[in-house]
């Protein structure tokens, strides 16, 4: 038997205040997109930003469905949003922040797996590492460098 150890570093700020400006920036347009979140089930809102590689920025949100499972996820939402209108342009960072009726959410919100695996694929797309930002409501920032990182085990079209 060999041990394989995967290792994923996150830089940890305090707060959106000590991010550069262009990152507070792109963290304030993926809070902005919290209003536009449709959440009537869960009420659990997700905002996304992203700054593609031309410097524009492009945010989504979550888009829930009374049948759970076609919900569409604020990442996946922003990420589709930026390639149909700019099919050739990177990404190069995505904020992501989110909001809940029962808590205040005080600590960074992580993509779920799909989602993991879209940014996986999208920087594959586009062979352009992806920044990720997460946050919660208010709290620490955690900054990924790719989304590598956060799929370390990824699924690409080698296998296929």
């Amino acid at each position: 038997m060999k041990k394989h150890i995967l290792k994923t570093a996150i830089e940890v700020y305090t707060s959106e205040k000590e991010l550069s400006l262009k990152d507070q920036k792109l963290m304030k347009k993926a809070k902005q997109a919290l209003k536009k979140s449709y959440s009537p089930y869960s009420n659990f809102k997700v905002g996304a930003a992203i700054l593609l590689k031309n410097g524009k920025m492009m945010s989504g949100s979550n888009q829930e469905n009374a049948s759970y499972p076609l919900c569409l996820c604020a990442e996946r939402v922003t990420i589709s949003a930026a390639d149909s209108v700019h099919p050739k342009v990177p990404i190069l960072a995505m904020a992501i922040t989110a909001k809940s009726p029962s808590q205040t959410i005080t600590k960074p919100v992580a993509p779920c797996g799909a989602c993991r695996q879209v940014i996986f694929e999208t920087e594959m797309k586009h062979d352009t590492p992806m920044r990720i930002l997460l946050q919660g409501e208010t709290g620490k920032v955690y900054v990924i460098e790719g989304g590598k990182d956060l799929l370390p085990l990824s699924f690409d079209g080698s296998l296929l």
